[in-house]
């Protein structure tokens, strides 16, 4: 596999598809309670995916809720 061609988009998307409701919501608890940083870009997918088929009041409040629970302050990342 040549990792310059990797597309991670497209990657995700295959192993995601055909997945159900409940499959969904598996990985994206399963990426959350890891912790893991390598589940991050397939969360940015999922996010992705989301936003594009979210209208403007949903992003608003998506947009929203994040900014409320962003911390004021946090220690400086190494």
């Amino acid at each position: 596999m040549n990792i310059a061609s990797l597309n991670l988009r497209q990657a995700i998307m295959y192993k995601m598809q055909g997945s159900d409701a409940n499959a969904v919501e598996e990985t994206i608890s399963d990426a959350i309670s890891s912790g893991q940083e390598k589940t991050l870009p397939g969360l940015g997918v999922l996010f992705e995916v989301l936003w594009q088929n979210s209208n403007e009041s949903s992003r608003q409040n998506m947009v929203q809720t994040i900014a409320q629970h962003i911390p004021e302050q946090t220690e400086k990342p190494m």
